[in-house]
């Protein structure tokens, strides 16, 4: 065995098992989530033990422009190091041959980690709980849409045919008969995450036509954006064998419900027991402090937890969407939901990102928002018991007003970086400065010869 696979997972060892190792890829995830890199032949990978990129991939828009030149040394387009981190090696089991990807860790060449690099960005974050003798967990909540193979963007996205032959239903949530209609797609998907070692908690149709949800298990922030980072591949994988599209756009198809990343909160102490519960199992000052430091800071973590035009669409008003950052118990109707478990389990629901979000920023965000709370001793508004859909001024309803409330928090801009700020406010500008590019049909069908 090559001797940097001794540090491997072992689901990748077994993949590997009685096969030679043709080839690695080597990524990193840019701002809006895509996978960078290079691939290489498995030999040459196990003579190296570090790579190179150019910074000014940070640069580049959801379109393949690029932002505004803001990074110091960005005018030569000098190389960052990427070191492997061995640990996050997994399959790429839909590949001809016997192919690892293998995550890289990214480092100035003063050896300094990257400060715009999404994966230091939360590494960033967790460190600042770390240095308080806390530990973050979370657990996120995947959706997203089977559709049709969509070439034309000019053309509205349509559900994907299932097994009947019939286009996926909507408003069939928790159905296993809908589940079953794309059955073979969620075979792949099980397959394929079993091959990568992932666990899946579970797999639910959720409300709009072809949507899924997949909870993954609670543990390590970093280790669960890595796998949600995976997983996305993956899942678009699974649905290309079968004919269909899988899109994270927050809201892909009209009239439908949008997908969100719902993420789930805790934090332990240093003995590991949750410090949002007291001895006796009554909710802690820390627990009151988190839900106040999201109320106070997620308006400006907006802006990564929605970081596209399209992502408030899905703020809208009963399509079992948040519209608010009320907080209440086993209440879905609020943008922060404490769901119902034992005091050993209690925890928050931030409801509020989008699954199109970059998975690193976006629980790297929601973890900010509440560790300045805890730090601060920020109190909540008080709890909503009522349905909270009249409650809808909370948060930024565009791209443009969340980038203005982003750059306005400084502590919020402190704790995520401020090299970073600059670069993701520049790269979301660049973008939001293309979409005004483009006149909508809408525009075209009551504006033309209406005004």
């Amino acid at each position: 065995m090559t001797d940097w696979l001794k540090h491997a997972p072992e689901a990748a060892r077994d993949y590997l098992q009685g096969h030679r190792l043709d080839e690695v890829e080597c990524i990193v995830a840019d701002l809006p989530g895509i996978a960078r890199g290079k691939a290489m032949p498995g030999p040459k990978f196990a003579r190296q033990n570090r790579f190179f990129l150019p910074a000014s991939i940070f640069l580049q828009t959801i379109t393949g422009d690029w932002a505004d030149d803001i990074i110091p040394m960005g005018t030569t387009e000098p190389d960052m190091i990427l070191t492997p981190d061995y640990a996050t090696a997994t399959a790429a089991p839909w590949t001809a041959d016997r192919t690892l990807q293998v995550i890289h860790d990214m480092t100035l060449q003063s050896g300094e980690p990257v400060p715009f690099a999404p994966r230091n960005v939360l590494k960033r974050v967790v460190t600042a709980y770390h240095a308080r003798g806390w530990t973050p967990v979370v657990a996120p909540e995947m959706e997203f849409y089977l559709v049709a193979r969509n070439t034309d963007p000019a053309q509205q996205i349509a559900p994907m045919t299932g097994r009947t032959g019939r286009a996926a239903a909507a408003r069939q949530a928790y159905s296993l008969s809908a589940v079953d209609e794309y059955g073979s797609v969620i075979d792949d998907i099980y397959d394929f995450a079993e091959a990568q070692g992932f666990e899946i908690d579970g797999i639910t149709q959720e409300g709009g036509a072809g949507q899924l949800e997949i909870n993954m298990r609670h543990g390590n922030p970093v280790k669960l954006a890595d796998e949600i980072f995976f997983f996305k591949r993956l899942i678009r994988e699974a649905a290309l064998r079968h004919n269909c599209f899988a899109t994270f756009m927050a809201k892909p198809i009209e009239r439908e419900p949008g997908s969100s990343m719902h993420i789930h909160h805790s934090v332990l102490d240093e003995s590991g027991r949750n410090i949002f519960s007291a001895e006796d199992g009554s909710e802690t000052p820390a627990f009151q402090h988190f839900i106040g430091g999201m109320q106070r800071h997620l308006p400006s973590a907006i802006a990564l937890l929605a970081p596209y035009v399209n992502s408030y669409r899905r703020y809208v008003r009963d399509f079992s969407a948040p519209v608010n950052l009320e907080w209440g118990r086993d209440n879905r109707t609020v943008g922060l939901r404490v769901p119902v478990s034992t005091p050993e389990a209690r925890r928050v629901e931030n409801r509020i990102a989008g699954m199109d979000c970059n998975p690193y920023l976006g629980i790297a965000a929601s973890l900010a928002c509440g560790y300045l709370g805890m730090v601060a001793g920020d109190m909540p508004r008080p709890e909503r018991e009522d349905t909270a859909y009249d409650s809808a001024d909370d948060i930024p309803r565009g791209l443009y007003d969340a980038l203005e409330q982003f750059g306005d928090n400084a502590a919020l801009l402190d704790l995520l970086g401020d090299e970073f700020g600059k670069v993701y406010g520049a790269v979301k500008a660049a973008e939001y400065g293309e979409f005004l590019q483009v006149i909508s049909p809408w525009e075209r069908e009551h504006l033309l010869i209406s005004v």
